[in-house]
């Protein structure tokens, strides 16, 4: 066995513990009992190929862009998160909120980056979550053609009335789909915890990312709602055009 790759290994199974908060450094070598020395030289390799990256907004270590986009069946994710992150970015700085970039994986939807932001009490939200239960999941279905979106279904059921109340029926289902399409964003509002909306990113003409903002319920006002739909449609246009 390599040692050194055992503990880089080691390491970022650490730091992918409770992922949305980062890992000092010292923490880590003193977690792992490895010496401070050898940790940090790791590290920095660790990020110098973007297996991990330092916070924006709180000291220590997160897994990297590169980690996220391991794996992905030939897909191009690394460059989608390129061209999305800036745009990340300044959402976490002008409104404040987390943001995240996912894609379809089966029935669920898959978080592929996040930026985070500043605020005291945050939203936290699964890197795999049920499409039907997530604003990123709905907005990539509902952007998929139809006949797709039929298969869809023969594989994995309708929504249940406890996730999705208004598209429990084939009918309800397909309605809710075209007032995403036709709003551009899909946005859930009607919880008590987590507010979310989402946006597509395209390549072309084929939407290949979703785009969202999430916070919690207590802090969604009416405009907090125009300034999300606003941002996060421009926001997600200019990734875009990157593409």
């Amino acid at each position: 066995m390599i040692q050194v790759i055992n503990r880089a290994i080691d390491i970022l199974e650490y730091v992918s513990i409770d992922k949305e908060n980062p890992k000092l450094l010292g923490q880590i070598a003193k977690d792992l009992d490895l010496n401070a020395a050898t940790c940090a030289n790791i590290v920095k390799t660790l990020v110098s190929r973007g297996l991990l990256q330092k916070s924006d907004t709180q000291k220590g270590y997160l897994l990297g862009k590169a980690l996220y986009a391991m794996g992905n069946k030939g897909v191009d994710y690394q460059r989608i998160i390129d061209a999305a992150d800036d745009e990340m970015l300044h959402i976490a700085k002008e409104l404040n909120e987390n943001c995240l970039l996912a894609v379809m994986n089966g029935d669920c939807r898959k978080v592929i980056h996040r930026r985070h932001c500043s605020q005291l009490i945050q939203a936290n939200t699964l890197d795999e979550k049920k499409a039907y239960d997530s604003s990123t999941g709905r907005l990539l279905l509902a952007m998929l053609p139809n006949h797709e979106l039929d298969s869809f279904i023969k594989r994995h059921g309708l929504p249940s009335t406890a996730i999705w109340n208004d598209a429990n029926t084939k009918k309800q289902f397909m309605l809710q789909m075209e007032l995403i399409r036709r709003n551009g964003y899909a946005l859930i509002e009607d919880s008590v915890q987590v507010i979310g909306i989402a946006a597509p990113i395209y390549q072309q003409t084929k939407v290949v990312a979703s785009l969202s903002i999430y916070l919690p319920a207590f802090r969604f006002t009416n405009v907090m709602r125009k300034e999300m739909i606003s941002i996060i449609t421009v926001s997600a246009k200019k990734i875009s055009e990157k593409l």
